[in-house]
């Protein structure tokens, strides 16, 4: 399943997310050089968080292979501001557009139930979290983490609790069979969860997920559902809760 838009809209222009759209896709035009090498591994090894260097689980001088003619290399300090910088950095085309686009259905009725200062605060914690459970639970990986997943999976947390049955129009791909379901948001969202969990406990002990960071996933979506009590503005959800009440503004 894969979300193509949400009938929940919004009291005003959704500045803070369209900006960290706007600077995911700046990294990744300008510092990772559109995904060509050999832009695209020296990013990933110097910005991406390795978890095994954070904790120095990982020898020094250890060679990590990336893919054909790409590789990094432990170094000896441990790099802490990569635990802001990964979330800013992708490994390829599809990832950053399917992070992009999955903020941009999730992240404007958030920020509009925040504010734009508060939701920027909101969005890097969320970030922060992913990154540490990460960390904790793959301790010896070697592998470079990169993506907006993390704090995105803390967006989607907070929706979840913020507008639990929001439509979301789904694509449902089986197969060779498409078609276009609604379902509301905590199922979802739920089942989203559900996915990372599954799947993270599968990948224990193997130093990676196959390349996914589960753990990022699920501990992000879990500092949402915690930190949107603490982030959201009364004021402002009220406001979105009588618009939608009163019809005075239209699902998109």
């Amino acid at each position: 399943m894969f979300p193509l838009r949400d009938d929940n809209p919004t009291l005003r222009t959704s500045v803070t997310t369209f900006a960290l759209i706007a600077v995911n896709v700046a990294c990744w035009v300008l510092v990772q050089g559109l995904g060509a090498e050999p832009k695209l591994a020296a990013s990933v090894c110097q910005l991406g968080l390795i978890p095994g260097q954070l904790l120095g689980t990982v020898p020094v001088g250890t060679t990590v292979p990336l893919g054909p003619g790409a590789a990094c290399q432990i170094e000896g300090s441990p790099q802490w501001a990569t635990l802001v910088t990964s979330m800013f950095m992708h490994g390829g085309r599809l990832h950053l557009i399917g992070n992009m686009w999955f903020l941009a259905v999730f992240g404007d009725n958030v920020e509009d139930s925040m504010g734009r200062g508060r939701f920027l605060a909101f969005y890097l914690l969320c970030g922060l979290a992913a990154a540490l459970a990460e960390v904790l639970v793959q301790a010896r990986s070697a592998l470079p983490m990169v993506g907006a997943s993390g704090a995105i999976g803390g967006v989607m947390g907070a929706y979840a609790i913020l507008y639990p049955r929001a439509r979301v129009h789904m694509l449902l791909i089986i197969v060779v069979f498409i078609t276009r379901i609604v379902v509301p948001a905590w199922f979802v969202l739920g089942y989203w969860f559900l996915i990372q969990l599954v799947s993270g406990f599968g990948s224990i002990g193997l130093g990676a997920g196959g390349g996914t960071a589960f753990w990022a996933h699920a501990g992000g979506f879990l500092a949402g559902v915690t930190l949107v009590f603490l982030f959201r503005d009364p004021e402002l959800v009220a406001a979105h809760r009588r618009a939608l009440a009163s019809g005075s503004f239209r699902p998109r």
